[in-house]
């Protein structure tokens, strides 16, 4: 019998997919669980516009995210930080600073797990953090960090 995944089904099938199980299995377990439909051709279209629809909320996430990274490559986000001789921080400067300098300043809303530093940014200076908006779109924003007087 042919059935559409609706959930991921360990072994089985991913949400979406289209597979021939047995019958029983279908309805005494698939079915009551609600983990799968019956492939009739009503399912088979609704699927293929849910997959379309998918596709093109991807591609405007995608455009979105494009159109953020030129706005963001274009900033620099001034932090204040107090500092030691040689430019050394007292402390250091997170990723969690920079995304609520950046909201804060520029109005836009990152979240600080998308902000990858490896280490906190310890001196003074301009430094360039990578930000992955999006899985195929990564963006450099400039942190620029300057002694609090």
């Amino acid at each position: 019998m042919k059935v559409i995944f609706l959930k991921d089904v360990k072994g089985r099938g991913k949400k979406g997919e289209v597979k021939d199980v047995a019958v029983g299995y279908a309805q005494n377990f698939l079915f009551k669980q609600g983990l799968a439909v019956e492939a009739t051709p009503g399912n088979l279209a609704n699927l293929k516009n849910q997959q379309k629809k998918e596709q093109r909320l991807e591609e405007e996430a995608l455009q979105d995210a494009k159109d953020l990274k030129e706005k963001i490559e274009k900033l620099t986000v001034e932090i204040k930080a107090k500092s030691g001789e040689g430019g050394r921080l007292f402390g250091s400067i997170t990723n969690k600073q920079v995304a609520d300098e950046l909201k804060k300043k520029h109005d836009i809303k990152v979240d600080r797990r998308k902000i990858e530093m490896d280490q906190p940014i310890r001196t003074l200076g301009v430094t360039k953090v990578p930000v992955k908006l999006h899985h195929e779109v990564t963006a450099t924003l400039n942190v620029h960090v300057v002694e609090q007087k």
